[in-house]
């Protein structure tokens, strides 16, 4: 009922639903309504003029998602931070206890210019709700690590994460699984590595200090490379220029751009040449003779079409792209052991509290289910939420991070499992390069460097002879702003976008990027390409769960712990690696995508 109140409001102002995604717009729509407690005329009102920013007129899933992304989240934020102003004054549990902390500084301080005395002791403070002092009380729960009271003013939990009702719920699954319970062997037999240590970003580098001619090798050397593998399958002999008047059709070679500032779209279309044939040459291209075209700027292509006055390409033929062989693990002796991998991605706070308690909770799922594998991506300390915003935090960010790894550690350990750390460009305490560099900030004990492992952003994992393509950057969200398509083939926008990113064999093939990414194109070069296409694609994003099978790679967005003040998902999979035969079988055997 409220979606179809709000669609009749957005009605009058000529917005629309787009074809086949009436029951997707109306679920989303109800659901904004009650997670952003809006009346439908508010809604409406919002969203129409957020519309009208944008020049759509089309409503669907994909467009409702960038809505709450960079409209409603915001609104939110900015409620709540009236909200916390106008109730400052108020002292509750947390309030008191930082006064008590101070207190038993103060005591401490005094302490270390006196003598003290044979029978003098420290009364404890309790309280109905902290029955023991900090001191005396073991820091190896995870509740209590994640009790920052000296770190943040606002660290009282969520109430709406906390009353949340549907915990465990599997929104999304692939595959099936014998039994109902998943659960692994903590990591007991499990062998994870970087796929290729030498090719593999390991420590932090020196960015700022590019070169104009140098990011221009870079792309050359991209069209090239890309382009010598098409050439090669589809057995073309010889590509044409780009630029040169010409009656007859041609078959050139280059990257699609975009004419203006504004958004790819069918009349903006560009074609860059490769330095080779076209030296690096430009020509607008018409593609309304194409049949269907899925188009991204960065994206390297081959077309067929007349050039006949050397000043546009009218296309005729697109040639899809192709991807890399699967890697092929040497065959194992015996039947290798089935693996849980577990997949979780921040922000591990909601964004009205800085409690950690979906991490808490994420903690206890691993030491029940005890998965083989944890990847965790970042941001594990969001540069997005509203308390670093706003400078509302006392201690440094980087011991925020200190305490959440030491939790995580710490906490697992009797679980076994083994742990890939990831950052993430929103890591508020981190590097902010592509491609990022694995976290240096936090030092391993001996006894923990053998099970945690701290990687780069993009990174190839091997586990057990199974290949995982990882990356924390929103690639869907980027590079779904930006591509531009006229298809009649059963390809939704997410699946088109991961086969362009399989096939362009790139972990970010969008070019320009998003603006809030920094790329340095020498280490992208070297760190950001697919050396083999993966059998498990992890991309996380802010746009909604799936697992999908695209070119035999199973790609999963677990999507977000957590969801503004909301719990959010993590993903879990079962995979084994497969005995080579003729026939490729995916070693992904299910997976799952659970809400926290």
């Amino acid at each position: 009922m409220a979606a179809e109140l709000v669609l009749e409001e957005v009605k009058v102002f000529g917005l629309a639903v787009q074809e086949n995604e009436d029951a997707a717009v109306a679920e989303k729509l109800a659901e904004l309504c009650m997670l952003y407690r809006l009346k439908e005329n508010e809604l409406a009102d919002e969203l129409v003029a957020f519309a009208a920013g944008k020049k759509a007129f089309l409503l669907t899933a994909d467009f409702l998602n960038i809505f709450e992304h960079e409209a409603l989240n915001k609104r939110s934020a900015k409620s709540h931070k009236r909200k916390e102003n106008r109730y400052s004054g108020v002292k509750d549990i947390n309030t008191i206890q930082e006064l008590l902390d101070v207190e038993e500084e103060e005591e401490n301080l005094l302490d270390a210019y006196t003598t003290p005395s044979k029978g003098s002791q420290k009364r404890a403070i309790t309280t109905p709700e902290n029955p023991r002092s900090k001191r005396t009380t073991s820091t190896r729960s995870p509740h209590l690590m994640f009790s920052p009271s000296s770190f943040s003013p606002g660290a009282t939990p969520s109430q709406k994460y906390t009353s949340r009702g549907n915990r465990g719920e599997v929104v999304t699954s692939f595959g099936s699984v014998q039994g109902s319970a998943w659960s692994g062997t903590g990591g007991s037999a499990a062998s994870v590595k970087l796929f290729s240590a030498e090719d593999s970003l390991t420590k932090r580098y020196k960015f700022m200090f590019q070169k104009l001619f140098e990011n221009r090798e870079v792309f050359a050397c991209k069209i090239e490379e890309l382009g010598e593998a098409l050439k090669e399958h589809y057995q073309i002999e010889e590509f044409s220029s780009l630029i040169i008047p010409v009656q007859e059709p041609v078959t050139v070679l280059g990257q699609i751009g975009c004419d203006s500032n504004g958004k790819l779209n069918a009349r903006s279309v560009i074609l860059e040449g490769d330095q080779e044939h076209s030296s690096g040459g430009q020509v607008p291209v018409d593609v309304s003779e194409l049949a269907e075209y899925s188009l991204f700027p960065g994206q390297v292509v081959i077309m067929e079409g007349t050039n006949s006055t050397g000043g546009q390409l009218v296309a005729s033929k697109l040639y899809e792209g192709v991807p890399l062989p699967f890697h092929k693990p040497t065959s194992p002796t015996e039947e290798p052991e089935q693996q849980m991998v577990l997949v979780a991605c921040g922000p591990y706070t909601t964004s009205d509290s800085i409690t950690y308690d979906p991490l808490v909770d994420l903690i206890e799922v691993i030491n029940k289910s005890r998965p083989d594998v944890c990847i965790l991506l970042g941001p594990f300390l969001d540069a997005k939420h509203s308390q670093v915003e706003n400078c509302q935090l006392t201690a440094a960010f980087e011991d925020f991070f200190k305490m959440c790894m030491k939790s995580i550690i710490e906490n697992t350990r009797s679980a076994g499992s083994r742990l890939v750390i990831v950052p993430s460009l929103r890591d508020v305490h981190h590097d902010h390069i592509y491609p990022l560099p694995p976290f240096s900030c936090f030092e391993l004990s001996k006894e923990d460097k053998q099970r945690v492992l701290f990687v780069s952003d993009p990174c190839t994992l091997e586990i057990n002879g199974v290949i995982f393509g990882v990356t924390s950057t929103d690639l869907l969200f980027h590079m779904g702003a930006e591509e531009i398509s006229s298809s009649s083939s059963v390809l939704d926008r997410f699946s088109r976008i991961l086969k362009h990113v399989l096939t362009q064999r790139s972990y970010y093939p969008l070019y320009p990027p998003a603006e809030e990414i920094n790329i340095d194109y020498e280490n992208f070069y070297y760190y950001a390409q697919l050396p083999v296409t993966p059998d498990v694609l992890i991309t996380p994003s802010d746009l909604r769960y799936f697992i999908k099978d695209i070119l035999g790679c199973i790609c999963m967005n677990p999507g977000r712990l957590t969801k503004g003040q909301v719990g959010g998902t993590y993903g879990r999979l079962y995979v084994q690696q497969q005995i080579h035969r003729e026939e490729r079988k995916s070693p992904c055997i299910a997976a799952q995508v659970v809400r926290i």
